[in-house]
């Protein structure tokens, strides 16, 4: 009997299930990163039954009355220190969300989930919405069912941000996208009022391979250990992690746009580094997951622009970049390439949108996500709402479904309620980057001779170890002594944009 064990017995016995969870959680990870980089075509209703299989595995494991009673015996027990009651807590409350999850619907998910992202792909070679509206459809069913499941308070949407940012309500995402309305607008006007530079050159023919070779350089030198991991090809980016030890990256090579990849490769070196930085000894537990995924885009956000859109990283880089491509950037100056990677024009793409435009992309997703939770917007309507919003509020005209309505990958995994972490990612990510300029003596200094040590070790020490230990904005507060401001980023774009457009 449990009761029997002491407290540190009944501690290490919660480990050991927590672990084995992990466990099967993360070869299903295995599967789903196979399944977008190398599964065959054919595989994939196998594919598609083996994860179902493993996802109810994993969903019994982690409601088990077992657990919960031992949960409950150890729930603030005085005997455990800090972290071990917080992992206690944190996992306890997982367990109380999870319990209220029926093994069916857990199942009907994984393979609706299943379903859908082969719907997509398809859609998206066949330039066709229609194609993946039907699979959407299920999956919008499901999603509002899971709503219920889990409870909320006000709109019900706030059930599914919540399991991406905990405490995050769209009462708070109306005022902050309304405020990033309201700053923004005027300094996209201001750039808009002025000459535009010019990018071209960095959509002439630049060489798979040799990108290729310059996105793994990259990763390297921001510290991203390739014995802990790998890059591969998928059709859209990501990073998955089996534990801190494998953590992988995938991106996606445009020959006749030098930016699709670079930034792609930073961006995703920034998540896997934080991957990287959890503690191992808290693998399986609450304490050894990212504090949410705001906090995880802010470390993509902080190196993909704060870094790696910055005049210092080229200062270092550029020389080289010329050498490799001299057809193409060899008569193109340092703060003329400078100009263009950070070039500011609506586009259709949210993946390759500039700083700026970039929150009216996720505004779009995050108006359209609450309207397809509470019926306003109905699936078989969602293309034509989608490029009315782009021409609303970006002015663009979307020629074709690939470039407008399919062009995320998502939707197709269920992942509603994620997409207003990328705004708050990159407010985060401003105000950290801030902090550390002004903690870490000579930084600048250091990014403009490629050496990103200092920077990593403070991330390391001020971001990476805490996993679940704080909320975001508390982990905010400790870092910088304030909660979640948007004037930092207000202010970063400000300086940096009056430099590149000359005012």
């Amino acid at each position: 009997m449990t009761g029997s064990k002491s407290t540190a017995e009944q501690y290490t016995g919660y480990q050991s299930k927590m672990q084995k969870i992990a466990d099967v959680r993360n070869a299903m990870a295995v599967l789903g990163w196979d399944q977008e980089t190398y599964l065959p075509e054919k595989g994939a209703a196998f594919r598609g039954r083996q994860l179902t299989t493993l996802s109810g595995i994993a969903h019994e494991l982690f409601t088990e009355d077992a657990l919960g009673d031992l949960l409950r015996q150890l729930h603030g027990h005085n005997e455990l220190d800090a972290l071990q009651q917080k992992n206690i807590a944190l996992s306890l409350e997982d367990y109380d969300k999870n319990k209220k999850y029926p093994a069916s619907f857990v199942a009907e998910m994984s393979n609706v989930t299943n379903e859908s992202y082969h719907a997509w792909i398809k859609a998206r070679k066949a330039n066709d919405y229609s194609i993946f509206a039907p699979a959407l459809k299920k999956m919008i069913a499901l999603k509002k069912q899971e709503t219920t499941i889990l409870g909320y308070e006000g709109h019900p949407y706030n059930a599914l941000l919540n399991e991406y940012e905990k405490g995050a309500t769209t009462a708070m995402l109306d005022k902050i996208f309304e405020d990033v309305k309201n700053a923004l607008s005027p300094l996209l006007a201001k750039i808009e009022a002025r000459p535009q530079v010019e990018k071209d050159f960095l959509l002439k023919h630049y060489d798979r391979d040799k990108q290729w070779q310059l996105g793994l350089d990259l990763l390297k030198e921001m510290g991203y250990d390739l014995q802990a991991g790998r890059q591969d090809i998928s059709e859209h980016p990501f990073t998955t992690s089996f534990n801190p030890h494998d953590v992988r990256v995938t991106t996606r090579i445009d020959e006749n746009d030098f930016g699709n990849m670079t930034w792609s490769c930073i961006h995703e070196g920034g998540h896997a580094l934080y991957e990287q930085g959890l503690p191992p000894e808290q693998y399986g537990l609450p304490c050894g997951e990212a504090t949410s995924l705001g906090i995880h885009e802010s470390q993509s956000r902080l190196w993909e622009n704060n870094v790696g859109r910055s005049l210092n990283f080229w200062k270092f880089h550029y020389g080289r970049l010329q050498q490799q491509f001299p057809e193409n950037l060899g008569g193109v100056s340092l703060e003329r390439f400078y100009q263009a990677i950070n070039q500011v024009q609506p586009s259709l793409i949210r993946t390759e949108a500039d700083e700026l435009t970039y929150h009216f992309h996720i505004m779009i997703r995050y108006e359209i996500e609450k309207g397809l939770m509470d019926g306003s917007i109905p699936v078989n309507e969602l293309q034509h709402v989608w490029n009315e919003y782009y021409r609303k509020y970006l002015h663009v005209t979307v020629p074709d479904d690939a470039q407008g309505v399919l062009q995320d990958i998502h939707w197709s995994h269920g992942s509603f309620g994620y997409f207003p972490t990328y705004s708050l990612g990159s407010f985060y990510a401003a105000q950290f980057f801030t902090t550390a300029q002004k903690q870490v003596p000579g930084l600048d200094d250091a990014i403009s001779h490629g050496n990103y040590h200092s920077l990593l070790e403070w991330l390391r020490t001020h971001i990476h170890p805490f996993g679940r230990f704080y909320t975001s904005n508390e982990l905010c507060k400790k870092v910088t002594g304030q909660e979640l401001q948007f004037s930092y980023f207000l202010d970063y774009a400000e300086k940096k944009y009056a430099g590149i457009y000359n005012w």
